[in-house]
């Protein structure tokens, strides 16, 4: 049992699930790592990216989320942004919503793992050039200790996956796959 550690599945949701090729090798990792970190009793928390009805928490600067204002995606929490339902949180499951890219911004995260006394986070999530990237330099800056989870994040340009997971990523986190990270956390 790890009290330390938590298990982040960021914006697995049902919109940027549709944005996959191939989503299921992505949602059978996912599935085994939640299940593991489940039974080893490792806190599962989801970091969703939500907004009030006609989003009036994005500003018209903000390229990444202009379009949302649009119409071209949907991620209010009771369209779109739900959580993917084959990775659906369970009781006991914390819920974290976020306003922009890295999963500290806009969200009371910190506030939630320094309560849980959380030191150690495994990261894991869509995309990987958003969410994970801001999330995993954000959480170095804070001193966690981090495990990212490769073949749990996805990206749509498979290139920047590749080079951010081999390349940058090595150099503030543990790169694992899936398969290794459960296989350390077998009883």
């Amino acid at each position: 049992m790890d009290q330390n550690t938590a298990l982040l599945v960021m914006d697995v949701q049902e919109a940027t699930i549709k944005m996959l090729k191939d989503s299921n090798a992505f949602i059978q990792s996912l599935t085994r790592v939640i299940r593991t970190a489940r039974s080893s009793k490792i806190a599962v928390l989801y970091v969703v990216i939500g907004f009030r009805r006609g989003y009036p928490e994005v500003s018209p600067q903000n390229k990444s989320f202009a379009r949302l204002k649009n119409g071209t995606m949907n991620l209010d929490l009771e369209g779109g942004g739900r959580v993917h339902a084959s990775v659906a949180p369970q009781a006991g499951d914390i819920i974290i919503t976020k306003k922009r890219v890295s999963a500290f911004a806009g969200s009371d995260l910190e506030i939630v793992l320094r309560s849980l006394g959380i030191k150690h986070i495994v990261l894991s999530g869509i995309a990987t050039s958003g969410v994970v990237l801001s999330t995993i330099r954000e959480a170095a800056d804070k001193d966690y200790e981090i495990t990212l989870l490769s073949d749990c994040c996805a990206d749509l340009d498979e290139e920047v996956h590749r080079v951010l997971t081999t390349k940058i990523f090595p150099r503030q986190a543990e790169v694992m796959t899936a398969e290794e990270w459960c296989g350390s956390h077998q009883a």
